[in-house]
């Protein structure tokens, strides 16, 4: 489990790609079962085909998911995650920020052809969440929100 850095892979990873991933960013261009396992934090990127059983055991971090044929959720173990569409600002640059760097560090066609295809081809990506930290963030931010409006209040 990488718990810092960033990792950016031309081709194809084996099993349990990024298991226990814990702070790592990565780049890949497929993986096989089991792929983002027991991930407590961290991005993923994934620009290829996924294995079955992909964030079994996921609790914390962020999967993006490139899924052109809309059939990933045959694949994924939904038990402890759940998807959104790749919409909010700031996954977008981030995503975009990382295919650049691995377009830079491995002359990745595929990561290419999708930059070239940006901002359409964000719609062909699935963000993978889990369920317990999508709440925990959720908490974070109303916390924010509301001591936001405190100190409004107090301002006056």
């Amino acid at each position: 489990g990488a718990t810092g850095g960033s990792a950016f892979f031309r081709g194809i990873a084996g099993e349990r790609f990024c298991v226990r991933n814990s702070g790592a960013l990565a780049v890949v261009e497929g993986v096989g079962d089991h792929g983002c396992e027991y991930m407590t934090g961290g991005r993923v990127v994934v620009i290829g085909r996924t294995g079955r059983n992909f964030g079994a055991g996921m609790s914390g971090g962020i999967a993006y998911v490139w899924d052109p044929d809309g059939d990933f959720g045959q694949r994924a173990n939904m038990e402890m995650i759940s998807f959104e569409a790749l919409e909010e600002e700031e996954d977008l640059d981030l995503v975009r920020g990382l295919l650049e760097r691995h377009v830079e560090y491995t002359e990745s066609s595929v990561a290419s052809r999708l930059l070239a295809g940006w901002p359409a081809a964000a719609k062909e990506f699935v963000k993978v969440m889990p369920n317990e930290y999508r709440r925990v963030l959720n908490e974070r931010r109303a916390a924010e929100e509301t001591a936001a409006q405190a100190s409004a209040v107090a301002r006056g």
